[in-house]
């Protein structure tokens, strides 16, 4: 019978699966709208040539601005009355430059029309709230502004609709008023816009053209806008073309203030367009289902204005950030690896006990013994086999190393494997690694170097792939070659080192007995007791020269369960010690140094870093394309540089670099997912059981030299 928790346990998993999707679709639906209202994405800004105009009617080449095709009966043009100008105003409603006009119409008693995009309208639907709330007529400008010349007959519908959409969701209202855009007078009507003016008035719309064009978009200067805005005869009235938006309009606005009383003292006046031809309002209330679609679609993209504006945030903070990583990474590891030239400590030659916690380790455990057989430093290796079934104790014993013994217990979890190996060991250095490493004859000298200085408490070796021939493994390799030679560098030099890896790890056991030993409280115990030494006052350090090959994840799905369980216990951690921010002495330090430091960059950063990739896909789709490919190849540049330092620091070839930029593009996202979900497990409180990553023993004992079998017996007993 199946428990509850079991049930809720396998209710809540493909959520948390499911969730980290979900954002990111909510987050591309999010960005994919902001780029269309920007007119980022169907954007067509082709103009038309001029074509032949046989297709005409004579009549309206000759005939009045307004334009009347509806209802499929004959079209009917109108001619604005004399001494009357109507302001027309295209391409806004602009943040900058329509409250100002908007402004001086009011100052004037004037009044105009509003030619809206639906882009810019969505945008700023208060302004049009405005506009008509102050007595001006709005009309559709289409949502995109293409020439519509070159569009299907659907686009120019879907056109239209989404312009009138906006305009629903902003003032509530729907407008029978249209302005091609790229139109000009009657007289630019031809082959190719007739039949697209015809299809306006199919949908219901009146076409607006104009009679005088102020060019003010070019800024020719007041004098001359204002003339051009004149009507050609003085006493006849005109349709005027202005603009609201799409640059500077300060000469725009002097144009006004000069236009609008010499043409009122010469007894003109500025009405909207259906006021001036004695015609019902342009404008219909709209109630119901339609207008809650359009208020849905303006607060839509309200939110995606908002959400791409803390994305572009928090895309600059990444940037500050990882520029200032690699260059602190970059100073610190360069001043680590001259002052280890430097380093002189009295050697440190008595035997230590190498612990080595197993469950199902049958396939790695013989290269793991054989690797510490040969090491050129006296060792005790202690293996704790934690409820193996699959044969791991009887294979150590078979091995038979005279300085090797077997601890088996029941299966409780690698803490308590640890906790049981210290409780056996016979010397005052402990060296911990897993099942499935290996380490260099060298490997356990080195590591034990630094405790020559009585203030270290524990060290940190220098974790190295072996399984690097297959993609997943070499993306791991540049990732472990850059954080143990600059991550850990840099953090020893700083005094901070948050993590002593499980894979080559030493610990003075004084420290440990101060800490109470290795913890459960977290799935990162490794993290949990560095951070407890710290807090205690010990020095951690990294040895740089103690190299362990370790077997890494092989698969997306071993890797995702590493990485879960590393993330979530690293959180844990920082949770966990979060007091040190307020404490005095080394503890203190360590809160309000270390703390933040990993905090920002183990958790922080990596979970905002593929915002990079996600501006480089909103770049390529929406443009600008050539400064957003260049912004991410500099960006991948400084990565290559430090990942090259950091090769050349460790002795490794740099042809394994070759991977980096898919690395950067497909393994950042798997981490992010990772990240991600362990961020929703810890809001959740939801626990994380420990996962057995499955073996293969493709790492073999370092080819450096022969096994040599060390016969030397290790006769000490530990004083209690």
């Amino acid at each position: 019978m199946t428990s509850p928790s079991g049930r809720a346990r396998r209710r809540w998993l493909p959520m948390r699966h499911l969730l980290p999707l979900l954002f990111l679709v909510v987050l591309l639906a999010m960005l994919c709208l902001h780029g269309y209202v920007h007119s980022e994405i169907f954007a067509d800004h082709r103009a038309r040539l001029p074509a032949s105009a046989d297709e005409v009617p004579k009549k309206f080449l000759k005939g009045g601005p307004v334009l009347d095709t509806r209802g499929g009966g004959a079209p009917v043009s109108y001619e604005i009355p004399d001494k009357t100008l109507v302001l027309t105003f295209d391409d806004g409603p602009d943040p900058t430059w329509t409250p100002r006009i908007l402004d001086e119409l009011k100052e004037h008693h004037a009044h105009a029309v509003f030619f809206v995009t639906g882009n810019m309208t969505a945008r700023y639907p208060k302004l049009v709230e405005r506009m008509v709330a102050e007595g001006h007529e709005v009309g559709l400008h289409t949502f995109n502004h293409p020439d519509l010349s070159f569009q299907s007959r659907s686009r120019l519908t879907w056109e239209l609709a989404q312009n009138q959409l906006a305009l629903t969701g902003a003032a509530g209202i729907r407008t029978s008023l249209v302005r091609l855009p790229y139109s000009a007078t009657v007289v630019s009507l031809d082959n190719r816009s007739w039949p697209v003016t015809r299809h306006v008035g199919e949908l219901g719309y009146i076409t607006v053209f104009i009679d005088t064009d102020s060019k003010d978009w070019a800024r020719p200067g007041v004098d001359e806008i204002v003339r051009r805005a004149l009507p050609e005869k003085r006493g006849d009235g005109a349709v005027a073309l202005m603009h609201d938006s799409g640059g500077d309009r300060s000469q725009t606005l002097a144009a006004l203030d000069v236009l609008l009383p010499s043409l009122r003292a010469e007894g003109y006046s500025f009405p909207t367009l259906t006021q001036a031809l004695k015609a019902p309002s342009a404008h219909t209330e709209v109630t119901g289902t339609e207008l809650r679609k359009g208020e849905a679609f303006i607060t839509v993209v309200g939110l995606s204005e908002r959400v791409t504006g803390i994305l572009i945030f928090a895309l600059t903070v990444v940037g500050v950030l990882g520029l200032a990583r690699f260059a602190l990474m970059l100073l610190l590891s360069w001043t680590h690896a001259r002052r280890a030239r430097g380093r002189c400590l009295p050697s440190v030659t008595e035997p230590v006990t190498v612990l080595v916690p197993a469950y199902n380790e049958a396939r790695c455990i013989t290269n793991t013994l054989r690797s510490l057989a040969d090491s050129d430093h006296p060792i005790e290796i202690i293996v704790i086999d934690d409820g193996s079934t699959d044969g791991t104790a009887d294979i150590v014993e078979q091995v038979a190393l005279p300085n090797a013994r077997v601890l088996r217990q029941a299966n409780a979890g690698k803490p308590a494997a640890l906790n049981n190996g210290i409780a056996h060991a016979r010397h005052d250095i402990i060296v911990m690694m897993d099942g499935d490493t290996v380490f260099e004859p060298s490997t356990v000298r080195e590591l034990v170097q630094p405790f020559g200085d009585p203030v270290v408490g524990a060290v940190s070796g220098n974790a190295k792939v072996g399984n690097r021939g297959t993609l997943i493994g070499a993306w791991q390799h540049i990732e472990y070659v850059m954080g143990f030679n600059l991550d850990r560098r840099m953090y020893d030099v700083l005094r901070c080192m948050p993590t002593i890896p499980g894979a080559v790890g030493a610990f003075r056991r004084e420290a440990l007995d101060r800490v109470g030993g290795m913890s459960d409280d977290t799935l990162a115990e490794d993290t949990d007791v560095t951070m407890a030494l710290h807090r205690d006052g010990w020095r951690v350090v990294y040895a740089e020269k103690a190299r362990a090959w370790t077997e890494a994840p092989e698969t997306v799905q071993q890797l995702w369960s590493q990485r879960y369980r590393w993330s979530y216990g690293t959180m844990q951690a920082i949770w966990k010690h979060r007091r040190a921010v307020v404490e005095a002495g080394p503890s203190g330090r360590f809160g309000r140094v270390g703390l933040p430091l990993v905090s920002l960059f183990t958790v922080v950063a990596p979970l905002l870093a593929p915002l990079m990739d996600i501006f480089l896909a909103y770049g390529l789709v929406f443009g600008p394309t050539g400064s957003t490919v260049l912004a991410w190849l500099g960006v991948l540049a400084v990565q290559a540089f430090c990942a090259a330092y950091a090769f050349r620091l460790d002795g490794e070839r740099l042809a394994h670099l070759i991977s980096l930029p898919l690395q950067q593009v497909v393994y950042r996202q798997l981490m992010y997912a990772v990240l991600l979900q362990s961020w929703i497990t810890a809001l959740t409180g939801g626990r994380l059981r420990w996962q057995k990553l499955r073996r293969t023993g493709a790492v073999g004992a370092p080819a450096s030299a022969p096994v040599v079998w060390n016969t030397t017996v290790l006769k000490e007993k530990h004083p209690g």
